[in-house]
């Protein structure tokens, strides 16, 4: 079956959003009475029959619902600084939702290269990926926010940084251990500087080894993510 979204459900009885109704019925020219599977984005899935085949107000009537939630045991939130190339970042986004994410925080350090970005469009990456992957609920995307600000926020977890120049460091293996939820900085291209370095692990962020390549932000990113899936 098709899957959609929607995540304001509230009657048996409701109206796809128009990109959908568009998808449904001019994209895979669905009738009425064809069977669709909904996720809303909150852990549920939902069987429904289209009752009015309408390309801008598809109308579709539930038949069962059903309660997934998240697929994992763990917490997983990776505070990353964007590149100044979008569709790196949108690539991230899109393989992380995939992979399995809980939150996801923009970050602003000193040596950032972006500060905006259409959000709109970045929720629909969002909303792609968890339809292609079939997960069921939606990681939080945050605003853009102050590396200070983030690393004094109270985070009940394992927190984590990773970063580029040499120190000792701890393996990715033994950052993922018996915590249940986990909290890793990512920095710019430019890396983060040796004082926001030291004012993480003044606040009990642990330094990350994430391997001797040097990574592109997007790719650490992507790496953390699918580690914790691995290692846990």
């Amino acid at each position: 079956m098709a899957i959609f979204y929607s995540e304001n459900i509230s009657s048996t009885s409701f109206i796809l959003n128009e990109n959908e109704s568009k998808h449904a019925i001019r994209v895979l020219r669905l009738k009425n009475f064809d069977k669709i599977e909904i996720i809303d984005g909150k852990g549920f899935r939902y069987i429904a029959e289209i009752s009015d085949a309408n390309a801008k107000r598809c109308e579709i009537s539930i038949l069962s619902q059903e309660f997934f939630g998240t697929k994992r045991n763990y917490y997983l939130h990776i505070a990353i600084a964007p590149p100044k190339n979008i569709d790196r970042f949108e690539y991230f986004l899109e393989k992380t939702v995939e992979i399995g994410i809980d939150e996801i925080t923009p970050l602003l350090s000193r040596y950032s290269e972006r500060t905006q970005w259409n959000e709109e469009r970045l929720q629909r990456i969002i909303i792609e990926s968890m339809k292609q992957s079939k997960t069921y609920v939606a990681p939080k995307l945050n605003k853009f926010t102050s590396f200070n600000s983030l690393i004094n926020n109270d985070f009940q977890g394992k927190r984590g940084i990773a970063f580029c120049s040499d120190s000792e460091k701890m393996l990715l293996n033994r950052f993922f251990n018996e915590n249940k939820k986990f909290l890793i900085l990512i920095g710019p291209e430019g890396d983060f500087s040796e004082e926001e370095i030291l004012a993480a692990r003044n606040n009990n962020f642990l330094s990350l080894d994430l391997g001797e390549n040097r990574l592109r932000t997007e790719t650490a990113g992507i790496l953390v993510c699918a580690a914790s899936a691995v290692l846990r």
